[in-house]
C-alpha cells in the first residue's frame, strides 16, 4: 500500500493494530505506533483503543503500563476503551486495579462485567467472581455463555451448589438459549460443577445429552469420577470415550492424570501398569511428574514400595514434595520405617520449611507405627527447631445459601460444643452406612 503511495487513514492504522494485538506482535506494533504519531491520528478514539489493546498484551511499565498512559491521553473514550484497559489489567492478574478501573467507569456493557467475573475466577478470587455475577443479575444484564461458564468454575471451586444449580436452571428455562446451540465449553464447565459438588448423576445426565463433546468433556468426567473415589466408573467413561472413534476426541495428558488417579484410589495395579505405558505407545503422551506422582502413589498403596523408588529414580524429571510424600504415605501403610527415614531426608534438604510439616508429621507416624519412639521424639524435636507445625484441617458445608467454613482445633465458634458433638455423630454414622449413587445404569446407556 505504501509502495503504491496510496494514504493510509484512521481505519488502516486501526486494523494494522488489531492484527498486531491478535498476533502477538509487539515490536511490529510499536513500528505502526510510530507512524500513527508522525501522521497525526493519535487523537483517533479507534486507533487508541487498538493502541490500548497492544500494550495490554505485555505486563509491566512497557505494556499495561503504557496503556494506561495511552488510556489517560485520550480526549474521548467509549465502552471499549474502558474494556480494553479493564482486560488488560485482569490479564496481567491485578485484579486491584481491574476492581479501580471497574468501578471508575462511566457505562458498563456485558463485555465489561463478564471481564470482571471471568477475570476473578481465572485468578482464584472465586467468591469475587461469584459476588460481581449477582451484580450483573440485579443490574439486569443480559447473562452470557461466557459469564456463566465462569461463574460455573466459581461454583466448582467453592463447591456452591445452590448458585450452580441456578446457572443450570437459568439455561434451560431461557428462552434465547433453546433456540441456540450451547458451546460445548458451558456444558464442561457444568460437568465439572456437579462432578466438583459430588453430584456424580447430575453430571452424567449433562454429558450423556450433550449434542457434542470434546475432549475435555470427557475428561471433566473422568476426573470428577475418580475424585469422588468411582474408579470403576471412571475406567468405564475412559473405555466409552476411546470406543466411539471419533479423531476430535483423543485423551491428553490431563485426561491420564485422571485415570491413573482413578486407578491409584481403587488400587488397579496392573491397571495402572497398563494405562501408563499405553499413554506413551498409543498417543505419544510424555508423562508429566503429575503422572509419576500418580503411578508411585498407586504402588506404594500397593506396597510395591521398591519398585515406587526405583520408579522414582528413574523419573526424567525431577520428583516434588507431592511424588516423595506419596511413597512416603505408602511406608506408613507398610509400616517400612527404614525406606520412610531415606525419603524423609531427601525431603526436607529440598522443601521449603512451610511445606515440609506434613511430611514430618507423616514421618513421625510411621515411626510410632513401628515403635521407635526415639526417633519420633527427634522428628518433633526438629519440627520446633524449624518453626513448622502441621496446618490445621479444613472443610466446609453449604447451608441456606450460606458457605459455613470449619477449622480442625477451632474452638473459638460460639457453637464449637455442638459442632463437635454433631461431628462425632457423623463420623459413627458414616462407619456404620454409607450411600452411594447407582452410576451403573447412566454408564450402561451412554451412547
Amino acid at each position: 500500500m505504501l509502495a503504491k503511495e496510496a494514504i493510509p487513514d484512521g481505519f488502516t492504522y486501526s486494523y494494522l493494530l488489531s492484527a498486531c494485538a491478535r498476533s502477538g506482535l509487539l515490536r511490529e506494533g510499536k513500528q505502526v505506533h510510530g507512524r500513527v504519531f508522525v501522521h497525526g491520528f493519535c487523537s483517533n478514539v479507534f486507533v487508541r483503543t487498538n493502541l490500548i489493546n497492544l500494550y495490554a498484551l505485555v505486563c509491566g511499565d512497557d505494556g499495561i503500563g503504557f496503556a494506561r498512559k495511552v488510556f489517560d491521553e485520550m480526549g474521548e473514550r467509549n465502552v471499549v476503551s474502558w474494556n480494553s484497559l479493564l482486560a488488560g489489567y485482569i490479564r496481567c492478574g491485578d485484579v486491584d486495579m481491574a476492581r479501580r478501573v471497574f468501578d471508575e467507569m462511566p457505562e458498563r456493557n456485558v463485555v465489561s462485567w463478564t471481564t470482571m467475573v471471568a477475570g476473578f475466577a481465572r485468578n482464584g478470587k472465586c467468591k469475587q467472581a461469584l459476588s460481581y455475577f449477582n451484580q450483573m443479575r440485579r443490574a439486569r444484564v443480559e447473562l452470557d455463555q461466557v459469564a456463566l461458564m465462569a461463574a460455573l468454575s466459581a461454583c466448582a471451586e467453592l463447591c456452591d451448589l445452590q448458585m450452580g444449580k441456578w446457572i443450570h436452571s437459568y439455561i434451560k428455562e431461557t428462552s434465547r438459549f433453546r433456540s441456540q446451540q450451547l458451546l460445548v465449553a458451558l456444558n464442561n464447565a457444568l460437568i465439572h460443577m456437579y462432578a466438583s459438588c459430588g453430584l456424580i448423576e447430575e453430571a452424567f445426565q449433562v454429558l450423556k445429552y450433550m449434542p457434542e463433546r470434546s475432549s475435555v468433556s470427557w475428561t471433566s468426567m473422568i476426573i470428577g469420577l475418580a475424585k469422588q473415589g468411582f474408579a470403576q466408573e471412571a475406567l468405564a467413561v475412559f473405555e466409552s470415550m476411546l470406543s466411539l472413534g471419533d479423531a476430535e476426541v483423543k485423551p491428553d495428558a490431563i485426561t491420564y492424570i485422571g485415570v491413573l488417579s482413578a486407578c491409584s484410589h481403587a488400587g488397579f495395579v496392573e491397571e495402572g501398569r497398563h494405562h501408563f505405558t499405553q499413554m506413551t505407545q498409543n498417543w505419544g503422551i510424555k508423562p508429566r511428574v503429575e503422572h509419576y506422582c500418580c503411578m508411585v502413589d498407586l504402588l506404594s498403596r500397593a506396597g510395591f514400595l521398591d519398585e515406587a523408588f526405583e520408579l522414582i529414580k528413574t523419573m526424567p524429571v525431577r520428583p516434588n514434595d507431592a511424588v516423595w510424600g506419596a511413597l512416603l504415605g505408602g511406608c506408613q501403610i507398610h509400616k517400612n520405617a527404614d525406606l520412610a527415614s531415606e525419603v524423609a531426608e531427601k525431603l526436607v534438604a529440598e522443601l521449603d520449611p512451610s511445606h515440609a510439616a506434613g511430611y514430618l508429621v507423616l514421618l513421625s507416624n510411621v515411626y510410632a507405627t513401628a515403635k521407635r519412639w526415639q526417633d519420633v521424639a527427634n522428628v518433633r524435636q526438629k519440627m520446633i527447631e524449624m518453626g513448622v507445625k502441621k496446618p490445621a484441617g479444613r472443610s466446609w458445608v453449604q447451608i441456606d445459601g450460606a458457605v459455613q467454613n470449619f477449622i480442625s482445633g477451632d474452638n473459638t465458634n460460639k457453637h464449637a460444643s455442638s459442632i463437635y458433638d454433631m461431628v462425632w455423630q457423623v463420623t459413627r454414622q458414616a462407619k456404620q452406612e454409607g450411600y452411594e449413587p447407582d452410576t451403573s445404569e447412566v454408564i450402561s446407556n451412554m451412547e
